[in-house]
């Protein structure tokens, strides 16, 4: 399926790219809003004779200790080559390389010790060979609040902050790229002191109204081809709002099923696992079950409210059940879809 809008957001990144680099980049939004589409979108355009992305997707993988973070980190190869020739085989064709290559022995060496400084040092060496060569290196990685509770000599993720900050900051070696639909982890983030003035922040949000009806507009011709009625657009808003997998989701079913059945279907799915985990918390704890109703009946007359007028260990609780999404940097806090609003306006 062909890319759709996020030229606000790309037209941003792109000028980032294209600068020198001097910060972290936060990526974050809802829970499907399309990061990662975007970030790729992004990666997907770039010149691969100006540009070496190494993307890191910490998303598929369970990260429980500092050896699975290395694995996923870099990429092991058998050749019988030096470090910075591996590179240069590997991008002769494509911009992207998924992880850091290394050879096979080499990775036993940076491991052998356990010190996250041999990591860095080598990854240094090989971006400086990069830009050396002309070329300018770029890091994503996605979902990196994954390794926030890992430690090695002192939690993970604030040596690797650190080590970012020395890449972008302080030598403007490499665009650093990172992506998080958890957004306790960018409140988290925001909050370092260690990053202030050092990093700053995209919002990657669901698509507003126009926008979304427009993309119904794309997906009806490119799915269905035919086009939907002002009438069957504005329907499948009022469901599931503008976050682009569900859109995708009703569109696709419109080949086989009918679109009231479709969407009363997804509403009352939605509607019965939110029902049940209620239910859960009000068994496990009554008192928190009156707080989080008190503070769910807050969306029936509104989508987003002030963070703050929620209580923090409610709020901090309910956006880990994926109830509400909270964006640290607006102030506000909102359902994580439409679909998850209609269920507690029916519930509620």
């Amino acid at each position: 399926m062909k890319f759709f809008n996020r030229d606000k957001e790309i037209k941003k990144i792109l000028s980032i790219i294209e600068s020198e680099p001097n910060f972290i980049y936060f990526l974050y939004g809802p829970i499907n809003s399309g990061k990662t589409t975007l970030i790729n979108e992004i990666i997907n355009r770039l010149d691969k004779d100006r540009y070496v992305v190494f993307y890191i997707n910490l998303r598929r993988y369970f990260v429980s200790k500092y050896r699975d973070f290395i694995e996923v980190l870099f990429e092991e190869y058998e050749e019988d080559k030096n470090p910075i020739e591996l590179i240069k085989s590997l991008i002769k064709d494509s911009s992207i390389i998924y992880g850091i290559p290394v050879p096979k022995n080499t990775l036993e060496v940076l491991t052998s010790k356990k010190d996250s400084k041999n990591i860095f040092r080598y990854i240094t060496d090989i971006l400086m060979k990069i830009k050396e060569s002309g070329k300018q290196p770029i890091i994503v990685i996605d979902e990196l609040q994954k390794i926030g509770d890992l430690e090695i000599n002192g939690y993970l993720i604030y040596e690797l902050f650190n080590y970012f900050i020395s890449l972008t900051k302080e030598m403007h070696l490499s665009h650093v790229f990172c992506l998080s639909s958890d957004s306790l982890f960018i409140e988290r983030v925001y909050s370092e002191a260690m990053l202030e003035d050092r990093a700053d922040y995209i919002l990657v949000d669901d698509f507003d109204k126009e926008t979304a009806l427009k993309f119904m507009d794309f997906l009806a011709g490119e799915v269905l081809n035919r086009a939907l009625s002002e009438e069957k657009k504005e329907l499948i808003y009022n469901y599931v709002g503008g976050k682009p997998v569900l859109i995708i989701k009703v569109i696709n079913k419109m080949r086989a099923e009918e679109l009231d059945e479709i969407l009363n279907f997804m509403l009352n799915d939605t509607k019965q696992r939110l029902k049940y985990s209620l239910e859960d918390i009000r068994e496990e704890n009554e008192e928190l079950y009156k707080e989080i109703i008190k503070a769910l009946s807050l969306f029936k007359e509104s989508y987003e409210v002030e963070d703050i007028t929620i209580d923090k260990k409610v709020r901090e609780f309910l956006v880990k059940r994926n109830i509400l999404f909270l964006d640290t940097i607006k102030g506000v806090i909102k359902p994580q879809s439409f679909l998850i609003w209609n269920a507690i306006k029916i519930l509620i």
